[in-house]
């Protein structure tokens, strides 16, 4: 396994870019620390497969350095940076046996029968499919192909690194959270260096200990699922993690914060000084759906709002509200009374309330 090192890494498919639209990766510095379980989140178009591709060597970049444990890889191809990739499709032989279909990289390695034996059998029982080692790989289910395109990735012992690209696309989503549960297992037992490249935040979460979230061609914040979820650092890392995602609000200044309407909206006095000394006016207040307080009573701190629509999910309810001609997301538990037309009153807690200018999110300097 190994440790890799994205260096002012770009990648545009123009032959003469003229801007930062023509990239499909902007110019990003990352580090996918050795043995770790790494998730590569965001939507289609983003660049997470370029980039993924960039790392195997599949695709080499315009401009920087792909470092694997600090060696410059950039003109090695991917059978000779050691990488295992498993694909969106299986990529198995479909004339062999699901054994043959294991051990076909260990042969092409030169590894010794016996211990090609040993290990084919070792990943079988891993992934649940030793009574299967006999059979040919044309007869199995969609996901028993995914599962040997898996082992053929984790069969040897010396990857630097394995890389999944969105690998449970053709799985029947009954079988996906047993799947992603054994690629952890998986991880945890071998301590493979493992990104895994997905646009569904469920799967990120459930795999990953850290999610790169990309937006644009950029890695906009790399963090925990916990980090991403509190302390989104990015407007698009607040709307895409979370179901529903995070409530932003477009504001201007105000003497005291920030106002839209009529509403003004109290900040922290370090966040009034930020908002003082920046030129931009593209300025949003976020708060989740989680984090807004709901009460029948009015108060000091309370905004009054409108409910426009409540969706009962069984366990809890999704509050659509409007307040000041800006709708929001409201999370309320299974018991919560308001109706459709009832006026309700809102509070923001301050330790939940962000602040973003041009997008990112202010934070206190300590």
């Amino acid at each position: 396994m190994a440790e890799i090192q994205l260096k002012s890494l770009a990648h545009s498919y123009s032959d003469m870019p003229q801007g930062p639209d023509d990239y499909a990766i902007r110019q990003l510095d990352h580090v996918w620390h050795k043995g770790g379980a790494y998730a590569l989140l965001g939507p289609s178009g983003c660049g997470k497969s370029t980039m993924l591709n960039i790392i195997s060597g599949l695709v080499q970049p315009s401009e920087g350095d792909v470092l694997f444990d600090g060696k410059r890889v950039n003109e090695l191809s991917p059978r000779d940076r050691n990488i295992a990739q498993v694909f969106q499709f299986p990529v198995i032989y479909d004339s062999m046996t699901v054994y043959d279909n294991l051990a076909f990289p260990l042969k092409n390695n030169k590894v010794p029968a016996s211990k090609i034996k040993a290990r084919v059998h070792e990943i079988a029982e891993v992934l649940e499919i030793e009574d299967k080692l006999y059979k040919k790989a044309k007869n199995l289910t969609a996901d028993e192909k995914q599962k040997v395109s898996m082992g053929r990735g984790l069969v040897r012992e010396d990857v630097s690194a394995i890389l999944f690209d969105e690998p449970l696309t053709v799985i029947d989503p009954q079988l996906k959270w047993k799947l992603r549960r054994k690629l952890k297992q998986i991880h945890e037992q071998f301590d493979i260096t493992m990104v895994y490249v997905t646009h569904d935040q469920l799967e990120a979460s459930t795999f990953a200990d850290k999610i790169a979230v990309m937006y644009g061609g950029q890695i906009v914040q790399f963090g925990t699922p916990t980090e991403l979820f509190e302390q989104p650092n990015h407007t698009f890392v607040g709307f895409f993690i979370g179901s529903p995602g995070m409530n932003l609000i477009e504001v201007q200044r105000c003497p005291r914060g920030v106002c839209f309407g009529s509403t003004v909206v109290a900040l922290e006095p370090w966040q009034v000084d930020v908002l003082q000394r920046t030129r931009s006016t593209n300025i949003k207040i976020g708060i989740r759906p989680e984090f807004v307080e709901v009460s029948s009573m009015a108060s000091d701190d309370t905004f009054e709002a409108e409910v426009l629509d409540v969706e009962d999910l069984g366990t809890y309810k999704i509050v659509t509200v409007q307040l000041d001609h800006e709708n929001m997301k409201v999370r309320q538990s299974e018991d919560f009374a308001a109706s459709t037309g009832s006026r309700v009153h809102l509070s923001f807690p301050k330790q939940w309330l962000k602040l973003y200018v041009d997008e990112f999110l202010v934070q206190e300097q300590q």
